[in-house]
């Protein structure tokens, strides 16, 4: 509701939640909300299609429950660089805080650069810096709801390796995610491994390696949030 762009439709995708969250939209946010849903679904990648399925922009993006821009300014910056490289997708940097405290940084996830040896060696750009334009959902079919955890993966895979999608790097921080989320706990880990390998397969990657490769990847940005941020617990 910050963000400086001011051509903005917002969509909430609530699942029958009892916790609140309907009666602080309504008491904070409903004059500007597009689209409000609140009805029980089948896990939150069913809940993406839905507001998918509304959505009437040009440009796609998404945030989940306890993400927020990094500035007032990430809308206005993304619109940007899509009219300046006219690129389909588009992806970015972000961080990891802490639920608690969010100057808390737990994970830097510097995206870098894209390529298919990258994605071929498991690489993916964080979900939640990702924005599209609005048709490649028709081109690509949308989220599979029949993944608990790691429908992102195959839906980004699906969509840009060996694609010849327009596809853009934006060097900066985009979202700030609060850590502690779907697929952090350990029972829930290992049912995203045994996804993540089917979906390499089915891709015609090499399952281990592609998934090792994908865990070893995220050591460092663990490591290196303290140092590059300073941040404190």
């Amino acid at each position: 509701m910050s963000q400086s762009y001011p051509d903005i439709e917002h969509i909430v995708i609530d699942g029958a939640s009892t916790d609140g969250t309907l009666a602080k939209i309504h008491e904070c946010h409903s004059p500007r909300i597009a689209h409000l849903v609140s009805e029980p679904d089948k896990g939150c990648y069913q809940a993406l299609n839905k507001g998918i399925r509304l959505a009437t922009g040009d440009i796609v993006g998404w945030l989940h429950s306890d993400d927020v821009y990094y500035n007032d300014e990430v809308i206005a910056d993304v619109v940007r660089c899509f009219e300046t490289t006219g690129c389909e997708l588009l992806y970015a940097d972000g961080l990891f805080v802490s639920t608690e405290n969010p100057n808390w940084i737990i994970r830097d996830w510097v995206s870098g650069s894209f390529s298919d040896a990258k994605m071929a060696n498991g690489w993916l750009p964080l979900h939640t810096t990702v924005f599209v334009r609005r048709d490649i959902f028709e081109r690509f079919g949308y989220y599979r709801e029949d993944y608990v955890i790691s429908s992102d993966t195959f839906w980004l895979l699906k969509c840009m390796y060996k694609t010849g999608l327009k596809i853009t790097y934006m060097p900066q921080y985009v979202v700030r995610m609060g850590y502690g989320g779907l697929s952090t706990n350990w029972e829930r880990t290992i049912h995203r491994w045994r996804e993540d390998l089917g979906i390499y397969q089915q891709m015609g990657l090499s399952p281990r390696k592609a998934l090792l490769k994908k865990i070893l990847r995220k050591f460092p940005q663990f490591v290196k949030a303290p140092f590059v941020h300073g941040s404190k617990k």
